[in-house]
């Protein structure tokens, strides 16, 4: 009998755990950790407003970017020169407020604010399918068809068209969020009211939210507008209620693809 058979017999299955532990390890992190989300937001606060809580939630193990396609103020009858000082103002506020959610990278582009339908659908898709190739995100979060905002109709328009699924594609998944004074005000309507689908539980994340939010001092309102604090709240506990939860964001998915 060869004594040394037990040790061979023994090192063989420690090689086979061994090599089982790092193909999981090397899963798990291919697949839970390191996976790219995009935001794409027509405007600075829109994210937070859409999908503050369950991106602070996925950053904890993802990466995040954020990018905004509208500067986001030049429609509010502002003078030039203090015009450029409230579009600075509201890219540093966007700033902090995504530092707050975790944010691993923020891009911003300069669309005119509430004129996306002055520029060719084309020339917006092009930037987007740019930032998708250079990110290469598994998932993209984006506006609802039906919101009232015109940039926000567009925005989903162009997000859908360039992460279609041609080719090598890397978008597998793509969620719609809502925006508080825009997707409740955006009535009956050809692309149909939001009616998520999806649920994530934002309990542990809701006063994140809320911080990312305080940031945006040129555009949180007072209490009894929607987009106030306590607005936010308001809506976090009704999606919640509507799934057994404390707080939640509601989605509506798009694409899939497991």
């Amino acid at each position: 009998m060869d004594i040394d058979a037990p040790i061979g017999f023994s090192q063989y299955y420690r090689q086979i755990l061994t090599t089982q532990y790092i193909y999981f390890l090397r899963s798990y992190y291919d697949f839970v950790i390191f996976v790219k989300l995009l935001v794409i937001a027509a405007h600075p606060d829109d994210e937070v407003l859409g999908c503050g809580g369950t991106m602070a939630k996925l950053a904890q193990e993802n990466d995040i970017y954020t990018l905004f396609l509208g500067e986001g103020v030049t429609s509010r009858g502002i003078p030039d020169e203090p015009k450029k000082q409230a579009v600075n103002q509201l890219k540093k506020e966007a700033e902090d407020a995504n530092k707050k959610l975790n944010v691993k990278k923020v891009f911003f582009e300069n669309f005119p604010d509430n004129r996306f339908d002055t520029v060719p659908l084309l020339n917006i898709v092009k930037v987007i399918e740019r930032y998708v190739q250079k990110i290469g995100p598994e998932a993209v979060y984006t506006h609802h068809a039906g919101d009232l905002n015109i940039d926000h109709q567009i925005t989903h328009r162009a997000v859908i068209t360039a992460a279609r699924p041609i080719g090598d594609y890397s978008v597998k998944k793509i969620m719609l969020f809502e925006v508080l004074s825009s997707s409740e005000w955006g009535g009956p309507n050809s692309y149909g009211s939001f009616v998520p689908n999806v649920y994530v539980d934002i309990s542990e994340t809701i006063g994140v939210k809320l911080e990312a939010m305080r940031c945006y001092k040129s555009e949180i309102r007072k209490y009894p507008h929607p987009r106030s604090l306590e607005g936010i709240k308001i809506l976090a506990q009704k999606r919640g209620l509507e799934v057994g939860l404390k707080f939640a964001e509601a989605f509506s998915l798009v694409r899939s693809v497991e």
